[in-house]
Parts: structure tokens; C-alpha cells; sequence
């Protein structure tokens, strides 16, 4: 039996849990969190309801070796806790930046996972980014402070176009200076 695994991308150790690189064994719970409209709607890309076949093609491009864009499960089984709580990601950007995106299955909603993910990932810095951004809907302040937690500065408004809303949304901007 062959295991499906990114080689070049680092698994990122904290105290509690993992992020690690996705698997197909991943889908299905990406897909059940992912179809909750409360986390569809605070992220751009995920449409709800989520069509079919979406989840597998996320979980292929995310494990292509030509991807632009590395993400994390994150993983709480070592410490007794959930294989897939949340995902995590960066998306290359040009002049060695790149942009964070997270969400997190509501039943994990305030328990400081989001906060220790984006921790983690500053300080494993694998792209050995200069900068990173993050940006979140006006309306979803907890994202925001996880940001400002995790030491990531206000840039501005702006609006991104939501997928799940049909709708262009304002947006906060934020960097982080590594």
C-alpha cells in the first residue's frame, strides 16, 4: 500500500497538535466542515452548498507537486484529539511573501486552535517568507484577532468577492513582518 504525502512539505509540531500535510483520507472531514455555512461564509473560496467532487479536487491540488499553495491539516490524534480539527495554508505570493488562510470546524470555535496553528506556522516560517499577509471578513472579528494575537499589524480595508454569499465583502488586511 502506497501512503499519499507531499515529501517537500514540513510537518509542524506544537504541544497539542500537528499540522501536517493533507491526505486523501482527508476529504471526508474537510467536506463535512467545509459544507457548514457558518464556516463557508467567512472564507472566499468555499461555495455552499459544496458541489460535488470539489472536496477532491482541493485535497489533489493541495497535494500536486506544481501547487502554489501548501496546506495543513490540523491534527490533535497524538494528544487524543481530532484528525482533522481545521486546515491551514500559505499561498505563494511574489518578493518572498506569502498570504495565510485558515478556518476551523465550529465544534473547535474558541479553544485558541487557530491562534496556536498561525503560531506555529510563523515561527516554522517554511517558505522563508520576509512577509505575510492575512486578510478576513469585516464581519468575523475572532479571525481578526487571531491575526493581531498572533503579532500580524492592520494594513486597510478592502473587499474580497465571497463565494458562499454570492456577494463582494469588506475585508481587514493585515501583515506580519518575519
Amino acid at each position: 500500500m502506497k501512503l499519499d504525502q507531499i515529501v517537500d512539505q514540513p510537518t509542524i509540531e506544537t504541544e497539542r497538535f500537528d499540522l501536517r500535510p493533507l491526505r486523501r483520507s482527508d476529504q471526508g472531514l474537510i467536506e463535512l466542515f467545509a459544507s457548514d455555512e457558518r464556516v463557508a461564509r467567512m472564507t472566499t473560496s468555499i461555495p455552499h452548498p459544496v458541489p460535488p467532487g470539489m472536496t477532491e479536487a482541493f485535497v489533489q491540488r493541495a497535494m500536486a507537486e506544481s501547487r502554489d499553495e501548501d496546506v495543513w491539516a490540523m491534527d490533535a490524534t497524538k494528544s487524543g484529539g481530532g484528525e482533522l480539527m481545521g486546515l491551514i495554508s500559505l499561498q505563494r505570493m511574489d518578493r518572498n511573501q506569502s498570504e495565510v488562510g485558515y478556518w476551523v470546524a465550529p465544534v473547535y470555535w474558541n479553544t485558541g486552535l487557530a491562534s496556536e496553528a498561525l503560531e506555529a506556522l510563523v515561527l516554522a516560517n517554511p517558505f522563508n517568507n520576509e512577509t505575510m499577509f492575512g486578510s478576513v471578513f469585516q464581519d468575523n472579528p475572532a479571525s481578526a484577532r487571531v491575526l493581531t494575537h498572533c503579532g500580524f499589524r492592520y494594513l486597510g480595508d478592502a473587499q474580497s468577492f465571497c463565494v458562499a454569499r454570492d456577494a463582494s465583502v469588506p475585508t481587514w488586511t493585515y501583515s506580519r513582518k518575519l
